[in-house]
């Protein structure tokens, strides 16, 4: 096993200020705040269930609304993925997670592939959940796949209550992380002999 899978990344713009530090040899830790609660609680459940240590300091404005943080803690976490898994060598390279919330269902695919792309096969039923408009997730996690270069496939199984839906997107995301990042042997998990 990888002894040492910790990064730091930084992302300073005019609209935003995030730090991320990630350790995929994690335990669950999680120190989270963005200034947008319902976000820290959904992140929270990726490192929890991900089994990673993640902290993630964000500061940003909030006009018109929360796009800049969400997309800009996204694009820190999705770059902070790639620099840690570096040459993926070892890793079991794909993921795959069904986690249940109450009556909600969703799945998600994981291939650390080296090409981004993904499938948001998903919709939901109001604007917000609370204050947190529910087109932002797929925002967020557009920008993780494109600045971590990884395949990922979410869909929506079943269900009807926003928030329960939103977790359990959140929930097998890291379930399915933590799968595919898992040191399995010191090969790259390529024929090509690259990723």
């Amino acid at each position: 096993m990888k002894k040492y899978r910790k990064v730091k990344s930084k992302r300073v713009t005019k609209e935003t200020n995030v730090l991320v530090n990630l350790n995929l040899n994690g335990e669950g830790f999680y120190r989270i705040n963005t200034g947008i609660d319902f976000f820290d609680h959904l992140l929270s459940q990726v490192a929890k269930h991900g089994a990673l240590d993640l902290e993630i300091k964000a500061k940003g404005d909030k006009i018109p609304d929360l796009h800049h943080i969400v997309e800009d803690v996204g694009i820190v976490f999705g770059e902070s993925l790639k620099k840690v898994l570096s040459d993926k060598r070892g890793i079991k390279r794909f993921g795959f997670a069904s986690v249940p919330m109450d009556e909600s269902l969703v799945n998600v695919s994981i291939d650390i592939s080296g090409r981004p792309y993904l499938v948001f096969d998903f919709s939901l039923n109001n604007k917000k959940v609370g204050k947190f408009d529910e087109d932002l997730i797929e925002e967020f996690f557009r920008a993780v796949v494109n600045n971590s270069s990884i395949t990922l496939h979410i869909h929506k199984i079943c269900g009807k209550n926003p928030h329960h839906l939103i977790e359990s997107i959140f929930k097998s995301f890291g379930v399915a992380l933590k799968d595919a990042v898992k040191i399995v042997n010191n090969k790259i998990p390529s024929t090509k002999g690259s990723l």
